[in-house]
């Protein structure tokens, strides 16, 4: 064997040894306190407004971590970790910050590229200096012309870096928009003409280097999440700039080599993947054969949403050590993603559950996926509200790994996606929209209407196995300026599905909701044993905040029931209570209490919660099993309504019912999704080193998640922000109208109808008059009229709605003013409803 040939193997044996490691690693995991996959001792923490997780790879028998400062290109206090099998925590001396999430290993030389640093497989680290290699470093790709030797780095501000892998040379080929401090060490190098920003993904095949952002300067984009925004671009060599492919928001680019790059031997023929968004739906695109092609995937949220881009972090597509199917992230979904997936065969791609937490990389290490996640923001950047605490972010901002076995992905929230082709866009005659996914959902339906002078008639086409063959499914016809909705029985099953007009039409809606069956109840799992009810009699409540840079401790004002005193606490990473009496912490944690309730933009309002906000009016259900002998008045409950608890979104606890609620700039309101109904009396709730703890603890019962100081007077509820599925499947009941004067053609409040089950409407008017029932499928204003009733003095109109139908919104118009009452049941007994009809 020749030393070319025998260096060959050696490095082909170290990449297999280095590619299996991870999934054998045993880790010794029970030494240390932990709930639920989450370790506090392994919190992250920084002295900026915003601590992600930027990167996580299983390399050399350590699992090693980056976080990330906003908008750091220059370096900050943020650290590479060096996790140890035993979960030690290991702080490298060599750390240098910034605001990174690019990771690769290169094959050739068996090192670790994350953030400005190589790593050999004896765990050696190695500096690019930040002067030599300025920006906000978001990705590593394979070179194209000396792989052997060299890697290519970008930045969110899309500089171009070639480094040496070797000597850790720098060349720059496309300068960082940052800027560099002083001289301009590059000055050979291209100032890019690249539209957007916020740079997201880096991936070497088909013989270009594939580049995305998904941000857009400018006010527009602070606020409208419909702006233009974000670019897919290549690059094919030195004194290139980027080259634009698509003009929208991009974030993963990858395939089937994943962290390693291209499969040796096929870097010219294996395809690529890239994710990413626009405000109807999440792209897919995918290179094969020298040809791009697109698909289109659900949104389970939208508080990714946002033309400036900072909402996403970094979806991924990782293999998580089980075959072929991979593991993707994007908008809220956990999705099953093949690893063969290509033109001739692309099927495969569906949901394994919904999730709330923020992720910004995970992999496989040992038995578990470990996801690096963005937890708690010191800085709420654009996630502002005017009813929020104005303090109640933490002191310090910090985040966790989470570690879940593999199967746990699938045991989330229900999956539920929603997500359009067209949105009162102008289509072509016979030119047929993206492909749209059409499996993996249990319910089915696609809302189409069209604002054409003439009647319209479309074709729904499916792609049965995945391999591109296409067959028409339904035929449509729709007259002018109207809509249908389409509900899909179990009989029309396939990959993918497509609409295509036979004529040119205007305003066309293409909108998918689908959903798959809640196997949830209304009872809260026993993890929750031990949070206050309507029979609890004595209550211990009380507000949190996490504490400072140098305490990293949790602070909590005990607030119970039946005492007037109000102790501090100062809570470790073990949960355990510490008497304070530091007079600068109790302000900086009563500061975080919630705001004034007659401040608050909620209020029952007849049977339904009255929201205000920006000038808009929404109304939400009541959930009646959350206090079943109150009255509608006092259902809201007594103390936190919103927070954030995970990096740009916050959730909102209403009505006996949590809910996602995206940033104001992701939609807002408009885009709200309930979560879990439940029948708990939670005072406060918050983030802390990956947890969220909720106060509102009945202080006579016993919970395994409940952890007490020793007196037993101050308490907190623990575990993860997704454990919030397990309160139970959310329900409720109430509508816009009640004993309402309605106006003629004026349309009522919407009311929510996403993300619930069982739908019925109970209409009653006391004169003659016929009332439209409108939807607005997106949560964009897009109404249309789904069905109509001719309403009788004093009879009642008792209306199911089909199985499987959902849209965001719902609401009621009157061609004649009468007075009218609406209720909207989802998911409620029959005797509730006669209780709140009186």
């Amino acid at each position: 064997m020749s030393r070319a040939t025998a260096l060959t193997f050696t490095c082909l044996l170290s990449i297999i040894v280095c590619a299996q490691s991870p999934a054998e690693v045993d880790l010794a995991i029970d030494d240390h306190f932990s709930i639920a996959g989450i370790y506090p001792h392994l919190a992250m923490y920084n002295s900026q407004g915003e601590c992600g997780t930027g990167a996580v790879v299983p390399y050399a028998g350590r699992l090693w971590v980056v976080t990330y400062s906003p908008h750091f290109p220059m370096g900050s206090d943020d650290k590479l970790y060096e996790i140890t099998p035993g979960l030690e925590q290991i702080i490298r001396p060599e750390s240098v910050g910034g605001t990174p999430a690019n990771r690769m290993i290169h094959r050739e030389s068996n090192q670790l590229s994350i953030s400005h640093y190589l790593i050999d497989e004896d765990r050696n680290v190695r500096v690019i200096p930040q002067r030599e290699l300025p920006g906000r470093v978001t990705g590593t790709a394979r070179h194209l012309t000396d792989p052997e030797n060299k890697i290519y780095i970008a930045t969110m501000e899309e500089g171009l870096y070639e480094i040496d892998v070797h000597s850790l040379d720098v060349t720059c080929w496309i300068n960082d928009r940052n800027g560099n401090p002083g001289a301009n060490p590059f000055p050979d190098a291209l100032d890019s003409q690249l539209p957007g920003y916020h740079g997201k993904g880096l991936y070497t095949a088909q013989g270009a280097l594939y580049y995305s952002n998904n941000g857009e300067h400018g006010r527009a984009a602070m606020t409208d999440p419909t702006t233009e925004s974000g670019a897919f671009a290549r690059w094919g060599g030195p004194g290139q700039d980027w080259e634009m492919l698509v003009r929208e928001q991009f974030t993963e680019i990858t395939g089937p080599g994943g962290i390693y790059g291209a499969p040796e031997g096929e870097e010219d023929t294996a395809p690529v993947w890239a994710m990413g968004w626009d405000h109807r739906s999440v792209l897919l695109n995918l290179l094969d054969a020298g040809d791009w092609h697109t698909y289109r995937l659900p949104k389970a949220s939208f508080s990714y949403d946002g033309a400036h881009g900072w909402n996403t972090e970094w979806p991924r597509i990782r293999e998580i050590g089980t075959g072929d199917d991979y593991l993707a992230t994007m908008h809220g979904t956990f999705w099953h993603f093949p690893a063969t997936f290509s033109l001739g065969n692309s099927a495969g791609i569906v949901p394994r559950s919904n999730y709330l937490k923020v992720i910004g990389d995970f992999a496989r290490w040992g038995d578990f996926v470990v996801l690096g996640c963005d937890d708690s923001a010191q800085k709420e950047f654009l996630n502002t509200r005017p009813f929020k605490s104005e303090h109640g972010a933490p002191l310090v901002s910090n985040s966790n790994l989470w570690f879940v076995a593999p199967e746990t992905l699938s045991t989330l929230g229900p999956a539920l996606g929603s997500g359009g082709v067209w949105l009162n866009d102008d289509v072509v005659a016979g030119d047929g929209s993206d492909a749209y996914l059409f499996a993996g959902y249990d319910r089915r339906m696609l809302h189409l209407g069209h604002r054409t002078e003439t009647r319209a008639v479309f074709d729904i086409e499916i792609d049965r196995e995945g391999n591109n063959q296409w067959e028409v499914l339904r035929q449509v016809s729709i007259a002018a300026y109207s809509y249908q909705h389409i509900i899909f029985t179990d009989d029309e099953r396939g990959a993918w599905v497509r609409v295509r007009p036979h004529s040119d039409v205007t305003g066309v809606t293409a909108w998918f909701s689908y959903a798959n069956d809640d196997p949830r109840t209304t009872e809260p799992d026993a993890i929750f044993d031990g949070l206050a009810t309507a029979e609890s009699s004595h209550i211990l409540g009380g507000v949190m905040r996490g504490l400072s840079y140098r305490r990293r401790t949790l602070g909590l004002i005990a607030q119970n029931s039946d005492n007037a005193e109000r102790p501090l606490f100062e809570l470790g990473p073990e949960l355990t209570f510490a008497a304070n009496s530091d007079p600068g912490v109790r302000g900086q944690v009563w500061q975080a209490g919630a705001p004034d309730p007659a401040t608050l933009p909620a209020r029952v309002d007849g049977t339904s919660i009255l929201i205000e906000e920006d000038g808009r009016r929404w109304r939400l259900p009541i959930n009646p099993h959350q206090a079943e002998h109150e009255a509608f008045g006092e259902a809201i409950g007594f103390a936190r309504l919103v927070r954030e608890v995970a990096t740009e979104r916050d959730m909102l606890n209403v009505g006996g019912t949590f809910y996602e609620l995206p940033a104001r700039n992701a939609g807002g309101f408009a885009h709200l999704r309930p979560i879990a109904s439940h029948p708990f009396r939670i005072h406060d709730f918050c983030s802390y080193r990956g947890l969220i703890l909720l106060t509102g603890i009945d202080a006579d019962a016993q919970g395994e998640r409940i952890y007490k100081n020793e007196e037993g007077s101050a308490a907190v509820w623990a575990g993860v922000v997704d454990e919030l599925w397990r309160m139970g499947k959310p329900v409720g009941m109430g509508g816009p109208w009640h004993n309402t004067q309605v106006v003629a053609g004026q349309p009522s409040d919407p009311y929510l109808m996403y993300g619930y089950e069982g739908k019925r409407l109970r209409l009653k008017c006391d004169t003659a008059c016929t009332v439209a029932v409108q939807v607005d499928p997106s949560g964009t204003g897009d109404w249309h009229t789904c069905t109509q009733f001719d309403c009788k003095p004093g009879v009642l109109v008792d209306y199911d709605f089909p199985a499987g139908f959902n849209a965001h919104w719902v609401r009621l118009v009157s061609d004649a003013d009468t007075t009218a009452s609406a209720l909207f049941v989802y998911n409620v007994d029959v005797d509730f409803v006669a209780d709140a009809e009186r």
